[in-house]
């Protein structure tokens, strides 16, 4: 089991952060366009454990520096089926989170709750970045 697994699972905000290199890009399931950065990738991963009810990992496959980790969550009464599909750099860092859903139904209901979510997401990742500016 990889240690994001165990971090997401384990719900600790903290050491999936710390998983994340400078310069991880998130891929999200329902925004056109990548997230770069640990800031805000950090910031959208609370997000999701804000939202995501039940959540559970039910499979794992590796391949060296890539892991795909096949979920299962609800959201807002919707039953999702899910992978996060990871990319790792040779010191253990994720550098690429992508993350798929299904059926079109849960993606829209994931797309209107983290929709709710993202002034705060915004917020708490400007306040991240203006902490490490002044630390």
């Amino acid at each position: 089991m990889n240690s994001f697994r165990k971090a997401v699972e384990a719900r600790d905000a903290d050491a999936i952060e710390a998983l994340l290199s400078d310069d991880v890009v998130f891929i999200s399931p329902v925004a056109f366009k990548p997230y770069p950065g640990k800031a805000i990738t950090a910031a959208i991963l609370r997000g999701v454990m804000r939202v995501f009810e039940d959540f559970r990992y039910v499979r794992e496959i590796a391949d060296g520096g890539q892991h795909a980790l096949l979920f299962e969550t609800t959201v807002d009464g919707k039953h999702v089926n899910g992978c996060d599909f990871l990319t790792f750099d040779a010191d253990g860092k994720i550098t690429e989170l992508m993350v798929m859903v299904r059926p079109l139904s849960a993606a829209n209901a994931l797309a209107t709750a983290m929709g709710a979510q993202f002034e705060r997401i915004q917020r708490e990742a400007m306040e991240q970045i203006a902490r490490e500016s002044a630390g």
